[in-house]
């Protein structure tokens, strides 16, 4: 059963290189879904309020590294799953922290996973991959906003 609209990505990403292959794994499984990257917390949490408007759609996911500019993700992340209107978005975590007070935060306030990035860039593009066929191919996710189903 395939969706007849795709929803948008939302990548919460600083690092114009992880966001470089994050776009090649998207390529590399076949996903139509426009990518919306943004590189703070702010940022995030402003176009996710803003998602009534006709220029950007709820995302299916949100892609969220913790360690960015300004409020950073856990910041956005506390405060997606405490708002009513966005808290059953799934939020994955991709960050560089293996900290365990930053894996224990992320599922204590609602992250669906939490993935470290890989230092070497096959296993970075092999998990992204991985991350993107569970998420917008295996799962189904709230308002029908899976891509490959």
């Amino acid at each position: 059963m395939t969706s007849t609209r795709t929803y948008p990505v939302l990548v919460v990403e600083d690092s114009d290189e992880d966001f470089a292959t994050l776009q090649v794994a998207f390529k590399a499984v076949g996903l139509k879904n426009e990518i919306r990257r943004v590189t703070s917390g702010d940022k995030c949490l402003a176009l996710l309020r803003s998602s009534t408007n006709e220029s950007f759609h709820r995302p299916a996911l949100v892609l969220m590294d913790l360690n960015t500019p300004g409020t950073d993700g856990r910041g956005a992340l506390e405060s997606i799953k405490a708002d009513p209107a966005l808290c059953d978005l799934p939020v994955v975590v991709l960050s560089t922290s293996a900290n365990v007070k930053d894996l224990e935060f992320c599922y204590r306030m609602g992250a669906n996973a939490h993935h470290v990035k890989p230092v070497r860039y096959r296993d970075h593009l092999q998990l992204l991959e991985g991350v993107f066929a569970y998420w917008l191919g295996s799962v189904f996710l709230p308002n029908g906003a899976n891509s490959l189903l």
